[in-house]
């Protein structure tokens, strides 16, 4: 059998897709040929991505903004916090493909191809993508628009709601973004709302909201109106004009993802790399990239990939089971939080870099008994779950039905 034309295939131009690319042309794959295809169709509603880093990043030249302190509205309180060795920055979808394509212009053997991803399939020695009716042989191929049908059942949902709004007043405060604001009127499930200012009269504004296992996410329609009385009542301002909007439902599941089917490897929300407990993605997907780069340098193949800490999502998993019996313990855990603890513990925290020690002194601060009802649900809900019978395996990445297929 001849070999395939591509070592690689990236499907999908979103976050994921670049943020891979990009990696990969850094760590001596500028030789490789790589096929990174812009499902443009599939992209995910956000253009811009938030997050937080005390180390410098690959991608850090794309930030469009970074910040030293932030805000929170919790449990009737304002917080200016610093960030300390910490900042918040945010990366808009230009500056990003700006920043890789750069790093891509000196790889002779990485090409950009627009189309829809129709199908990914594992063929035992190589993988095909097909795109737009054609299609294309690669040694392997790294999905981010379709993902293995094995994922299961999420333990939560992210629903969420932007507007980029620009006002002829001046109400927002250009250097101080508020990460939650729980001034909104609170639904069946946890909702806050995120600013982030690009000045006086403009800014991205969120509204993000945790929906409980089984239950319906609130309508397009809800969202908006929530939005709308956040403006008007919260921020005060009534004649704003919406220049962008955006809104999707994410699943969120705190059990690993499998994300290997065969030559097929899942990446960025479809490999599972959404943080269940934030909502946060960007962080995690450039150390999952920077780990694929690295796999595939030493061993020539791309599944040398350390697995998230199992406390950690044990940690998110009772979180979502407590917000799902009472919601409003999200406002008072991050307002109990960031009162008893400095940013940068509970900022280290989130991005899962905490010593034991460390993770004591956050547990320390939130009230023990909703946590540990929360705890036993959850651990009588896993144990009615449990897989049975022949030829289960609990391993993330155990091998996957050949065919991928698009959901």
């Amino acid at each position: 059998m001849s070999a395939p034309p591509f070592d690689a295939v990236i499907a999908g131009g979103g976050l994921s897709g670049l943020s891979l690319a990009g990696h990969l042309a850094s760590r001596g794959w500028g030789d490789r040929s790589v096929l990174l295809v812009d499902d443009t169709r599939a992209r995910p509603a956000a253009v811009s991505w938030g997050y937080w880093s005390a180390e410098p990043g690959l991608l850090d030249a794309a930030a469009w903004r970074a910040f030293d302190r932030v805000r929170i509205h919790a449990a009737g309180t304002m917080r200016d916090l610093s960030l300390g060795r910490y900042q918040y920055r945010v990366v808009r979808r230009p500056e990003l493909d700006r920043v890789v394509r750069g790093l891509l212009s000196t790889c002779a053997g990485f090409q950009i191809r627009s189309g829809r991803v129709q199908r990914i399939r594992d063929e035992g020695d190589r993988a095909t993508v097909t795109v737009d009716g054609e299609t294309i042989g690669c040694r392997w191929a790294f999905d981010s628009v379709s993902g293995p049908d094995l994922a299961g059942p999420a333990d939560a949902q992210l629903a969420f709601t932007g507007w980029e709004v620009r006002s002829d007043r001046a109400p927002f405060e250009p250097d101080v973004p508020v990460l939650f604001d729980f001034r909104t009127p609170q639904r069946d499930g946890s909702r806050f709302v995120y600013v982030l200012p690009d000045g006086p009269g403009r800014a991205l504004v969120e509204l993000t909201e945790f929906v409980p296992r089984g239950a319906r996410p609130p309508s397009a329609a809800d969202r908006r109106s929530a939005l709308a009385r956040y403006l008007c009542g919260v921020v005060g301002i009534d004649d704003y004009h919406i220049a962008r909007a955006e809104s999707a439902v994410l699943p969120l599941r705190t059990r690993p993802s499998p994300r290997r089917a065969g030559t097929v490897l899942a990446i960025g929300a479809t490999g599972g790399l959404v943080k269940a407990s934030t909502g946060y993605a960007f962080q995690r997907i450039q150390r999952d990239s920077a780990a694929i780069a690295d796999s595939l340098v030493r061993h020539e193949h791309p599944f040398a990939l350390p697995q998230s800490r199992s406390r950690y999502r044990l940690l998110d998993a009772v979180l979502l089971e407590v917000l799902r019996h009472d919601p409003a313990q999200l406002e008072l855990a991050f307002a109990a939080l960031f009162r008893a603890n400095p940013a940068e513990r509970v900022l280290a925290f989130l991005d899962e870099s905490t010593s034991v020690r460390d993770d004591l002194r956050i547990m320390a601060s939130l009230r023990p008994w909703p946590y540990l009802a929360g705890l036993a649900r959850h651990t009588r809900h896993r144990l009615a779950l449990r897989p049975t019978g022949p030829g289960w395996s609990p391993l993330p990445g155990r091998a996957a039905p050949r065919n991928v297929r698009m959901r």
